[in-house]
């Protein structure tokens, strides 16, 4: 299955995570299991927008190409075509980074 191929739905966004340093610079290697969950990544895919009681679509405030910062312990984890993807709600999202 390619990323391409996903599109969620609602109010859910896909995220890839940013990958982390591995080698500090004194040169000391950071095993897998001594690593933090990122926070940071891009949106790669995003739904319409969530549903109100009244049957208005809210639109979403993110969009495909942010880099955000989400909560820590958000989001479902998958992997597509090799690569370990975060499926959340635009509320795990808690800031838009601009560069």
């Amino acid at each position: 299955m390619k990323i391409e191929n996903i599109k969620p739905l609602h109010d859910f966004v896909l995220i890839e995570p940013e990958e982390q340093e591995t080698t500090l610079p004194s040169g000391l290697v950071i095993p897998d299991s001594a690593k933090e969950k990122p926070q940071r990544g891009k949106i790669v895919a995003a739904g319409t927008g969530k549903t109100k009681d009244n049957g208005e679509i809210k639109k979403l405030v993110v969009k495909v190409g942010d880099l955000v910062l989400y909560k820590k312990w958000g989001g479902t984890e998958l992997k597509v075509a090799g690569k370990d993807l975060l499926m959340m709600r635009e509320d795990d999202i808690i800031a838009v980074i601009k560069e």
